[in-house]
């Protein structure tokens, strides 16, 4: 299912988007996600294509951010779509029965709806803030993923859960604990002195 690590790409001044899931490929991230915004549809499908067949050689999953046409069209192992985007059941429509949709939430509210909408993860956030967001919701911190986790487990839900938002490795063991499934990053891959170092950190943390 969901790795432990799943790494979101972010354009740069210095790095394209290709560039960013080639450096988290080589580090060892084996599920990403093309995260394009505000581009048209063809630019994404073109940068689909190029990430899918990096996906391919490293033995990687690949997640599209909101484009289900798209994510059908390469062949994607999943789809992420957030709060303000089309509704799950139009992408399953659209991408068929055996594809992964995700979907962002950030209150407790949030994850029931998105367990009603046939979900297959949830991505929770943001922990912090982060500059690869527009429009950034409420910022969760570790006091209220332990909150909002506390109600899952009341509540008995069993989809596995991702924290994302500005996380780096030192911030896995409170998310672990709190019950986070795993976590996303981008920044932590990114600007990381050794890469590497820091995925194999996240996953051991994990285990």
């Amino acid at each position: 299912m969901l790795e432990r690590v799943y790494f979101i790409s972010q354009q740069t001044a210095t790095k394209t988007h290709l560039n960013a899931i080639e450096e988290a490929l080589e580090a060892g991230c084996k599920l990403v996600q093309l995260r394009v915004k505000k581009e048209p549809e063809a630019v994404v499908l073109e940068q689909a294509k190029k990430a899918k067949a990096l996906c391919d050689l490293y033995n990687a999953k690949l997640v599209i951010n909101d484009y289900p046409h798209v994510a059908k069209s390469v062949g994607a192992w999943g789809i992420h779509v957030g709060l303000q985007d089309m509704l799950p059941r139009e992408v399953r429509a659209i991408v068929g029965p055996n594809m992964i949709i995700g979907g962002t939430a950030n209150t407790f509210g949030h994850i029931q709806q998105r367990v009603q909408e046939g979900v297959d993860y949830i991505g929770l956030g943001p922990f912090r803030f982060t500059s690869t967001k527009e429009k950034l919701s409420p910022i969760l911190g570790l006091e209220g993923y332990q909150r909002i986790m506390q109600q899952v487990r009341a509540a008995n839900i069993q989809l596995p859960i991702v924290a994302i938002g500005g996380i780096v490795s030192d911030d896995v063991p409170g998310l672990r604990d709190a019950g986070l499934y795993s976590v996303a990053v981008s920044g932590a891959i990114m600007t990381a002195s050794d890469p590497l170092a820091e995925v194999d950190k996240i996953n051991e943390l994990f285990n």
